[in-house]
């Protein structure tokens, strides 16, 4: 049905289209600096798609979203809107004294908007207006799209299940910045809007507000993209991932099956790109070595054995001459068209020695770890360690690493024990060197405290496939969040220990990695300590032990 708005009852400029809803976008390109932040991205979403958009930092996640709510315009490609778009992004702007009711008028526009033309087709209808019949049924025709009776109840509900504030002339200035992105997400949520674009909804969120995000996206009319590091949500919300990571062919790759089918699905395309890659790897190298045989032999050739005669001689190097050029134009020939593939978690072979390595006794922290916690761990143990925020976790870990005395009991490595903790905060004396330059010093340091054993062997940062060459060679302070934080796992990992505790360990790092990381820790010999609030972690390592402090309810 075609609607006009009648003159006396304007209706919103955009309606939702319901079934027919579909947000595409084809060929997308955009270059930021000479540097292409997203090339050849093709996209569907339309009703009922549940859509993970997916890969490490920088990829263009963010990027992605603005130019699919045209926020951006791309420099090449095209993108087409049918129906009601809503995007929630990270940050919220708070300049001109905006409040908390101003952000639930504008989700809200729509659905009033459509109420009142409803309400003046309504009048219109009653002064006997001969345009009042079309008017009335386009307006209500509007209104019913939007199901716009209910939309404040909705932006409400929605409201008090994120603990978000409600006070409508409460200035956004005067919220912290984790009140005001539940502000916002709430009113999103409340407005249903046919394609919703959620640019990592969870953060600031509790259990509840988890669970009830969780449950609204599943619930959702319409269809949604989503941006988000919660491998949880990833889970148990999206059919289709759209992996915006290097790929073989240089093409944003997506996968269907949901989650496990997107690790299967990227297992198998990774695994075959490296075939491929090292097959022509060792092709070129066999080509080269060839090359490199026929040129000794030329030289041979050309310097025999006193008493050769020159007639044999010459024939022998025309023939050598000829095959140093047969093995030479083989090699310019080859090319190694596959590129290189992407980096993967390797950990250096940990072996601990038997017995117990780590031992504390009835430990606690003034206001910081108030309930006694006792442990003895041994080679192949595994622990979990769960609670709130402010119940200790952080504190204990450093305790068991010795970074911190405890006010009672004792913490203490058994006998030459090594304990390293990857602490949530990464730890580098001089963030003008290189990442290359920190690890080796890292790496020198350790070799002049005399290590014995397995941790005299020295661990290469390249081995460990945490950062590229580029990052390697990238001074500290310029380094992302994530890169950093690869980084500090490199440099505990260089120390071998026996005893691996990690606090936050997803922390800043991509979900592929987070993944080869859990295989990792429960592949490793040493003995494991893990505290984290990552959902898709603790359901990953549910069968282990585990530690509660304080009121421990961790959403799983």
């Amino acid at each position: 049905m075609s609607i006009t708005p009648h003159p006396s009852s304007p209706l919103p400029a955009l309606l939702p289209a319901g079934d027919r809803a579909q947000l595409s976008a084809t060929g997308l390109r955009v270059v930021r600096g000479g540097r292409a932040i997203l090339d050849g991205v093709d996209v569907v979403v339309s009703a009922r798609s549940r859509l993970a958009v997916v890969g490490e930092n920088g990829r263009g996640k963010t990027t992605l979203l603005h130019v699919l709510a045209g926020l951006l315009p791309p420099d090449a490609g095209d993108v087409r809107r049918v129906g009601t778009l809503g995007l929630a992004e990270q940050e919220l702007d708070v300049s001109g004294g905006a409040t908390v009711g101003d952000v639930m008028d504008r989700a809200l526009d729509g659905p009033r908007a459509a109420l009142s033309a409803l309400d003046a087709a309504a009048t219109a209808l009653e002064r006997g207006d001969p345009a009042a019949d079309d008017a009335y049924a386009a307006a209500l025709e509007a209104a019913t799209r939007f199901d716009a009776w209910d939309a404040d109840r909705r932006v409400d509900v929605a409201l008090e299940a994120l603990d978000a504030c409600s006070d409508r002339s409460r200035p956004l200035a005067s919220l912290s910045v984790g009140q005001r992105y539940r502000v916002r997400l709430a009113c999103l949520l409340g407005a249903e809007h046919d394609i919703l674009l959620l640019d990592e909804p969870t953060n600031h969120l509790d259990a509840d507000g988890l669970a009830f995000l969780t449950r609204r996206i599943r619930e959702h009319r319409g269809g949604v993209a989503l941006v988000s590091h919660d491998r949880a949500l990833l889970a148990d919300t999206c059919e289709q991932f759209l992996d915006l990571d290097p790929s073989q062919d240089g093409r944003p790759q997506t996968y269907g099956g949901g989650y496990a089918g997107w690790q299967e699905g990227r297992r198998s395309a990774r695994e075959r790109w490296e075939q491929e890659h090292a097959a022509q790897t060792q092709e070129h190298d066999r080509l080269a070595e060839a090359a490199d045989a026929a040129r000794a032999r030329l030289h041979t050739g050309w310097r025999p054995p006193k008493g050769t005669g020159k007639h044999q001689r010459q024939s022998h190097a025309a023939g050598v001459v000829q095959a140093v050029a047969r093995a030479q134009s083989a090699l310019d020939a080859h090319r190694i068209s596959v590129p290189p593939p992407p980096l993967r978690l390797a950990f250096p072979e940990l072996r601990p020695r038997r017995g117990t390595l780590l031992r504390a006794e009835a430990v606690t922290v003034h206001g910081r770890l108030d309930e006694p916690v006792g442990l003895e761990l041994a080679a192949g143990d595994r622990l979990l360690v769960t609670g709130p925020n402010g119940a200790g976790k952080s504190t204990l870990l450093s305790v068991l690493a010795q970074r911190l005395d405890p006010s009672t009991g004792d913490a203490h490595a058994v006998g030459d024990a090594r304990v390293a903790l990857v602490a949530q905060e990464t730890e580098v004396d001089d963030d003008a060197q290189t990442a290359g330059e920190v690890f080796e010093r890292h790496v020198a340091r350790l070799a002049s405290r005399g290590a014995r054993g397995p941790a005299a062997d020295t661990v290469s940062l390249g081995s460990l496939g945490l950062l590229t060459r580029e990052a390697t060679g990238t001074p500290v302070r310029r380094l992302s969040l994530g890169q950093r934080r690869r980084l500090e796992l490199a440099l505990r990992l260089a120390e071998r220990p026996d005893v691996l505790l990690l606090d936050e360990p997803t922390n800043h790092l991509s979900i592929a990695l987070v993944d080869e990381l859990t295989a990792a820790l429960r592949g490793s010999r040493a003995a494991v300590v893990v505290a984290t609030h990552d959902r898709q972690m603790l359901r990953d390592l549910a069968d282990w032990p585990r530690l509660s402090l304080g009121d421990s309810r961790d959403a799983q």
